[in-house]
């Protein structure tokens, strides 16, 4: 079954009023400028759009959109709206993206601050004592603290499961991970060499620091299967080096002297 579309015909009078369409554009326009006249389109009874090329070279591709329209059984022709529209081609401005999404590794710098939203994934409640901890007596919050303190906790949040397996799969996939060119050339693997320092906690199994000052992964992450021509094992050739006769002995002595 069709639907029947409905054929909107173009009022005359509004078709004529391009000088009246030129004029209003030409009142926004400022610097962009008013070029020639593109198409009028019949909008709905008695409405009518005009448009009119941007002359200004940075919005290429731009039209003025001028709408105007007549009142029932009236004559005269009023304009109803003036808008800059982008056409075929024209230059846009990149889709705008929420800042959360458009922050990259690296962007936060000194006096930049990143909040973490509550529902970020990589985060969960971290255990400071108990709801009731502060309510109890002062000593035995004191201790309380501390033995929160001694096993790594007291903070508001910690890395949800989650978190550290996304940070697992980054770390591997990076510069200190086993899958590159560096690793492939070493001489011995990160797990074995005395600059190795692993982290604590269950990422420690699979990851530490590296220690080495000469390593081009110093103060960074790395697998327990990466590897750098900086491993400790690595042992300095020795070689025996001829010398030349003195020119001057000062070693030797004359025993004559002394009789």
């Amino acid at each position: 079954m069709s639907v029947a579309t409905k054929t909107i015909e173009l009022d005359a009078a509004c078709a004529a009023a391009v000088d009246l369409a030129r004029a209003a554009a030409e009142g926004r326009a400022d610097v962009a400028g008013v070029g020639e006249h593109l198409a009028v389109v019949g909008e709905d009874s008695r409405v009518a759009t005009h448009y009119f090329a941007v002359e200004h070279p940075g919005y290429h591709g731009w039209r003025w959109a001028v709408t105007v329209a007549r009142a029932a059984r009236a004559r005269v022709v009023t304009v109803s709206e003036v808008v800059m529209l982008p056409g075929e081609g024209a230059l846009l401005a990149p889709a705008w993206v929420p800042w959360s999404d458009r922050i990259q590794a690296g962007d936060v710098t000194p006096g930049v601050l990143m909040p973490t939203a509550d529902d970020d994934p990589r985060v969960e409640a971290g255990f400071t004592g108990g709801d009731s901890a502060r309510d109890t007596e002062p000593a035995e919050w004191a201790a309380t603290r501390a033995v929160v303190a001694e096993l790594g906790l007291g903070r508001e949040r910690v890395m949800s499961q989650y978190g550290r397996d996304e940070a697992a799969d980054r770390w591997v996939e990076g510069e200190g991970g086993p899958h590159n060119a560096m690793t492939k050339q070493a001489p011995g693997v990160c797990q074995g060499c005395a600059y190795f320092v692993r982290l604590t906690g269950s990422l420690g199994r699979q990851f530490g620091v590296c220690a080495n000052e000469f390593s081009p992964q110093d103060a960074h992450v790395v697998t327990v299967d990466h590897g750098c021509g900086a491993h400790s094992d690595v042992v300095e050739p020795q070689r025996g080096v001829d010398l030349p006769r003195p020119v001057w002995d000062t070693i030797s002595t004359d025993d004559l002297l002394f009789d």
